[in-house]
């Protein structure tokens, strides 16, 4: 028998049933528009969910019982990370791109006007600015709670990573309120698309960090993660400063610049 430090990864039904699941959540959102039947929508997230739960509960028994993370392995996850971050700052820059295009020349149709004419943008210095400081005080958090995984400081690192989700978690209750009050919707011209795409997929991404940050601190609870050893928690700590950059660039292009 040859000895490698690599994982041969064993078949598994969770890709298939992950696809399926994307796949009925994506057509049954898209029937949603047309005739308000809910419960495919439901199907689909629960098929999601019930995915999710048993594949990281696979991924958590090869790395922490059955000893198939080795470093090699670790490294490689590492750059595979690296690079699924950087497909995302890409599909961000789509929506930039959009947001751009339109708003530097704004054609006839928009009332060669930015924001155009007939839609009031939202106030950059009220809840905007507020999710601002709270989810750049949920990245001091976050680091707070890496140094102290890295010194060994369990208590610290559970507090300070409680707090991270609790931000998060409230970054996205605010995110909630302030669609509710907009003047406008996602239908209302190339403006509602482009703010409501673009600020909708960084909830979304906000809403997986925080379950992300969530297991990790689940794991601390069944030491599952050491000083030496944590990039599961690494990794969602790395995807969390990336949710936090783009925000910035949301708020100062979108809100701030694009409400001028």
């Amino acid at each position: 028998m040859i000895h490698q430090p690599y994982h041969m990864v064993e078949y598994s039904p969770w890709p298939l049933t992950g696809s399926i699941g994307a796949l009925t959540l994506t057509a049954s959102t898209a029937s949603w528009f047309h005739n308000d039947k809910f419960m495919p929508i439901f199907m689909g997230l629960l098929l999601i969910i019930i995915t999710m739960i048993l594949w990281w509960r696979d991924v958590l028994r090869e790395g922490t019982y059955l000893g198939h993370h080795t470093s090699k392995v670790r490294q490689l996850l590492k750059w595979g990370m690296l690079l699924f971050i950087t497909s995302e700052v890409f599909f961000f820059l789509a929506f930039f791109w959009a947001f751009f295009h339109s708003s530097l020349a704004p054609t006839m149709e928009l009332g060669c006007n930015w924001p155009p004419t007939g839609i009031t943008s939202l106030n950059p210095f009220s809840i905007p600015l507020l999710n601002t400081a709270v989810l750049l005080s949920s990245g001091v958090s976050v680091t707070w709670a890496h140094h102290s995984l890295v010194t060994g400081n369990k208590h610290e690192f559970k507090t300070s990573l409680l707090i991270t989700i609790l931000l998060g978690t409230y970054f996205t209750i605010l995110q909630g309120m302030e669609y509710i009050e907009t003047s406008f919707s996602i239908a209302d011209s190339v403006y509602g698309s482009t703010f409501f795409v673009a600020t909708g997929f960084h909830g979304l991404h906000v809403i997986i960090g925080t379950i992300f940050l969530s297991v990790s601190l689940y794991r601390i609870m069944l030491s599952h993660l050491s000083t030496s050893n944590h990039f599961g928690f690494e990794a969602a700590a790395w995807y969390w400063h990336f949710v936090d950059v783009v925000w910035i660039f949301l708020y100062l292009c979108l809100y701030w610049w694009g409400a001028l």
